[in-house]
């Protein structure tokens, strides 16, 4: 049963406590990622057979099987699919950045130019659930930012074959190539590269833990989104609420992990008991019933406040993934809110509205990281190359400018590199 906490009467660091990540994880992901970076194809092989009981002939789905599963899916699900890709990509374009130029001294030119990075390397789920949407989420503002290659990787199931959901989300997102690869060696993959597996720039997508740490350990020789934790959900909500509404959207994050974390902040005594009593009701009702009810006892919190200001001030204290404003005036909450990942303003605008269909993406900092991170973007693959042109005339204006700042750390060889090209005006 999920827990009951009063503001007033309860420590602040048992409000504030996440769930435990996984952790001693670090030893097998490195063994993983140096023995794919030795011996490539084999090893990804191998780990297939290990890890997802399959023996694959080719890493590689057929450009024609993915088409296949798109135009064999159900017109239904295929429907939905570019529905929601139209919505994300409606919602993407707007963060397309360009360049600029600056010209307005004589003689002097800078400015910076927008650049895609060439591949971008997306990772998929294909565990207990596969998730179509992440696809998506993820493909589309990489086709938007201009990539020139968009690679996936996601594990195959029992029979070999990559789930065709998948599939068909890929095609419809404009993924290139599509391989059979999960886990830390699927990572290691894309970092690195292998004979059949290219070499990507960054790494994005979500995954269990340890895709989580080989994201981290490969960082710098490729770059990532972020290291994504369990997934969380808080809501803030009044007395006007429905208690089953509440607990419905607890819970759809519940059902993702035991180690999900489903909170609900809300200055109304008598909602915080509804809701938890419609939890009791709505677990045993759900397939992942017993990864819900894991998560809601050892994550789930209720806590009670004396105001609504109060419940934003711990929200932006805990500053959760995902963030739902279900009040009566939901827009004039939002100025205060100063950490989230995605917010959902309304009773009418459940957090799965923002997994799969509204546009803005799905892929959010966890763990506290919307202090100082924000949702996978455009920008996320792109690259800014920053450029400067002086003239002669103009250089010359300010190279004593350029010593003197130079001999005053100490860096005599600088400063020389700037004087000796006045040295012509001076004789």
């Amino acid at each position: 049963m999920i827990k009951i906490m009063k503001l007033c009467d309860t420590p602040v660091s048992s409000i504030l406590a996440r769930g435990e990540r996984i952790t001693g994880l670090e030893d097998t992901v490195s063994s993983i990622i140096s023995d794919v970076r030795a011996r490539g194809d084999a090893a990804l092989m191998e780990y297939c057979e290990k890890f997802d009981g399959v023996k694959l002939s080719s890493l590689e789905v057929p450009a024609a099987e993915i088409k296949a599963a798109a135009d064999g899916a159900d017109p239904e699900f295929r429907g939905v699919l570019e529905r929601a890709a139209e919505n994300i990509r409606a919602f993407h374009v707007n963060q397309v950045r360009s360049g600029f130029i600056l010209n307005n001294k004589k003689g002097v030119v800078t400015g910076q130019k927008v650049v895609p990075i060439h591949r971008a390397g997306l990772y998929i789920p294909g565990g207990t659930a596969a998730y179509p949407s992440s696809v998506l989420m993820n493909a589309i503002p990489a086709k938007i930012a201009g990539c020139g290659e968009i690679i996936m990787t996601t594990p195959p199931g029992k029979d070999g074959k990559v789930n065709p959901a998948i599939l068909a989300a890929a095609y419809v997102a404009g993924v290139d190539r599509v391989f059979a690869v999960g886990g830390a060696q699927a990572v290691a993959a894309m970092a690195y590269g292998t004979e059949t597996i290219p070499r990507a720039d960054k790494i994005v997508g979500p995954g269990n833990a340890y895709v989580a740490e080989a994201k981290r350990q490969v960082f710098g020789a490729v770059s990532i989104d972020m290291i994504a934790g369990p997934s969380e959900i808080l809501i803030i909500a009044d007395k006007n609420t429905p208690p089953s509404h509440a607990a419905a959207d607890l819970l759809s994050q519940a059902e993702h992990d035991r180690l999900a974390s489903a909170v609900l902040v809300t200055d109304s005594e008598e909602l915080a008991y509804a809701v938890r009593d419609e939890l009791e009701r709505q677990i045993p009702l759900l397939e992942r019933k017993d990864i819900a009810r894991a998560s809601i006892d050892t994550n789930g919190k209720i806590i009670i406040t004396g105001s609504l200001s109060e419940a934003v001030e711990i929200s932006n204290e805990l500053a959760p993934e995902h963030l739902e404003l279900c009040v009566d005036s939901p827009f004039d909450i939002l100025d205060g809110i100063e950490n989230a990942g995605s917010v959902f303003l309304g009773r009418n605008c459940p957090e799965a509205l923002g997994d799969y269909f509204a546009g803005p993406n799905h892929t959010l900092p966890t763990g506290g990281t919307a202090r100082f991170s924000s949702p996978l973007s455009v920008d996320d693959f792109v690259k800014k190359i920053q450029y400067t042109y002086y003239s002669a005339e103009a250089f010359g204006a300010v190279a004593e400018d350029v010593a003197f700042f130079a001999r005053t750390e100490g860096l005599t060889a600088h400063a020389e590199s700037a004087l000796i090209r006045t040295e012509g005006e001076k004789k």
